[in-house]
């Protein structure tokens, strides 16, 4: 009797919390969308989504911040960790499931953890969200360490698997980050950084995999991309750390090698072979004139930062 009670009235308490998000408002003047044309339809959701950058860029200062210190983490070793439940957690999967092929990353440096395990990705298994002692479990699975970052990713801001991800990664001493897309979010305010994107109620009422989504991701792509830029994995706006796996990417880097260095087919096709086709080793050895050894050892020396091993080898 009490326990059927305690229920009902824990519901009654999410409602209300509920009611209170401005991702979960009602929209009125939206009550009879599904009467429109398919293009007006369009157009208004158009509309809505064009508002999402205007909402990131008011928080910035707050992300580039927040970039550097997980960058200034990552450059002693540690990962770059997401952990959030249903569509923020497969967008931080998608995320880091991108960073192997673009940045040469290995799979364990970018990690994205969804709330009911990997099968969650397909699946919706919304309960496990509810449980902060599950995200305690998954970053202990990892061997959590205060050289990792670990990004709690919630558009209510209240998910107790993305708050728990936090407030657990922080007692371990990592550094956190909280992004929401509601203001005065309990997921901000339990992180080093707190990130919040507030983009407004919802095209359809709670459907947070639309504008929320898209500010998140939006999100996402600085923090992996501006991180992996200042770990030298880049060269100017070249991917010169990418991983040439299938033809498409070794015509890629082929490519990348050209504009880096304006040299010709023949050129760069040595310079490739004579760096097991590493793109950065392949224009140290073009613009610096050093050999394959060579480049791979200014490279080592540099902490693999093309830059800073292009001006030793010039200074030799």
């Amino acid at each position: 009797m009490t326990s059927t009670a305690d229920a009902s009235s824990h519901r009654r308490d999410v409602r209300a919390e509920l009611e209170t998000l401005t991702t979960e408002a009602f929209r009125p003047e939206l009550s009879e969308i599904d009467r429109l044309p398919t293009l007006e339809i369009a157009k208004i959701m158009n509309g809505e989504d064009a508002t999402v950058p205007v909402a990131v860029a008011e928080r910035l200062p707050l992300i580039a911040a927040a970039i550097d210190a997980t960058a200034e983490r990552m450059a002693r070793g540690g990962r770059l960790i997401y952990a959030g439940a249903g569509t923020a957690g497969r967008l931080g999967i998608l995320d880091a499931s991108e960073c192997p092929p673009t940045f040469n990353t290995d799979p364990s440096e970018v990690v994205g953890l969804i709330a009911g395990g990997p099968s969650a990705t397909v699946n919706s298994i919304e309960g496990a969200e509810d449980s902060k002692e599950l995200a305690a479990e998954d970053l202990d699975a990892l061997g959590i360490t205060a050289d990792d970052t670990v990004v709690g990713v919630s558009a209510s801001g209240r998910t107790p698997y993305a708050i728990g991800a936090v407030q657990h990664a922080r007692s371990r001493g990592a550094l956190t980050i909280g992004l929401s897309c509601n203001a005065d979010s309990a997921l901000a305010a339990a992180a080093d950084h707190g990130i919040e994107i507030v983009v407004g109620p919802e095209l359809l009422t709670g459907s947070t995999r639309l504008k929320a989504g898209t500010a998140q991701k939006l999100v996402l792509n600085m923090i992996s991309t501006i991180t992996m830029i200042r770990l030298g994995k880049t060269y100017g706006n070249l991917m010169v750390d990418v991983r040439a796996s299938n033809e498409k990417l070794r015509a890629r880097s082929r490519r990348i090698v050209a504009l880096a260095t304006g040299a010709s087919d023949d050129e760069i096709e040595r310079a490739l072979a004579a760096t097991d086709g590493e793109v950065k080793n392949a224009i140290l050895t073009i613009i610096g004139a050093v050999d394959g050894p060579t480049a791979a050892h200014l490279l080592e020396e540099s902490k693999g930062h093309l830059r800073a091993a292009l001006e030793a080898a010039t200074a030799r």
